[in-house]
């Protein structure tokens, strides 16, 4: 049966998400669970292309990245494919009709981690627009279950979380975006001489996402608005760990939230949503 295909390919993409990012991965099970079986296969398709440009040394990454964005692309006209992390994505894409303009401008950015070293103003906003704002689309997406009108008004937030997301993970991963894959995602910045003016510009810019984002996770439906606002608090306590850390910190060290600290975030997460403050 065709089902039981269905059923392990999703299984793939949920094992991915839990291995790769505990954090995600319990922030969407306290999605309605509905929606957590398309936000898996999103994040599953997310994280390999990201494997390949930011892992595979050793291997030919271009050519890699090329087969894996034609066979995503062959993967949604056919219907189906043997690539079980493909085949979850597909199902997703169809079900929920995400737009293969996401898509595309996703891996367009992948594309860009295999030869931009350094980004100007210009060049940073289309990579975070391609590699964190349309991840936050196609989620928007699901959560939406076809309400265009609601798609449409939350929009501009969505793209602002997933924003908020990226640019969190890019101070956080600086030592090693830097040191070891040379890139320098923030325009303007010389990392061998990071200032607090430096930082404070970033983090500025971040906390705008952060203060706009908010404002569409109090307008998500219900089976999304608990899990997203996790996440978006698991996300603001690690920027605020960072906001307190001299620069040269940043260079030396992974910023990360122990596990009682995100336990500690859902349970106040809990209460405010039993007091209906979400």
């Amino acid at each position: 049966m065709i089902q039981l295909f269905h059923t392990v390919s999703r299984a793939c993409s949920r094992i991915t998400t839990e291995n790769y990012s505990t954090s995600f991965a319990s922030a969407i099970r306290l999605l309605h669970k509905d929606l957590r079986g398309a936000i898996y296969d999103i994040y599953g398709l997310v994280r390999f292309a990201d494997e390949i440009v930011d892992t595979f040394h050793q291997y030919d990454k271009a050519a890699l990245l090329a087969e894996f964005k034609h066979e995503t692309f062959t993967a949604i006209e056919r219907g189906i494919s043997l690539n079980p992390i493909l085949h979850s994505f597909q199902l997703t894409v169809h079900k929920y009709h995400i737009s293969r303009q996401l898509v595309t401008a996703f891996f367009t950015s992948m594309e860009q981690d295999l030869t931009n070293n350094v980004y100007n103003r210009q060049g940073y906003e289309e990579y975070i627009y391609g590699s964190a704002e349309v991840v936050g689309l196609m989620c928007l997406q699901v959560f939406c279950e076809g309400n265009a009108v609601l798609f449409n008004q939350l929009k501009p937030y969505a793209q602002s979380l997933g924003a908020a997301f990226q640019k969190v993970n890019f101070l956080r991963d600086i030592k090693a975006d830097y040191q070891q894959l040379n890139r320098t995602y923030f325009p303007g910045c010389d990392f061998n001489a990071f200032s607090a003016t430096d930082k404070q510009a970033i983090e500025a810019d971040i906390q705008h996402n952060f203060d706009e984002a908010y404002k569409g996770i109090l307008k998500l439906p219900m089976k999304a608005r608990f899990g997203v606002y996790v996440a978006y608090k698991y996300y603001l306590s690690l920027f605020r760990k960072i906001k307190r850390l001299h620069p040269q910190h940043i260079m030396e060290q992974r910023v990360r939230i122990p596990a009682y600290g995100k336990a500690f975030i859902l349970a106040k997460a809990g209460v405010r949503s039993q007091l209906k403050l979400l």
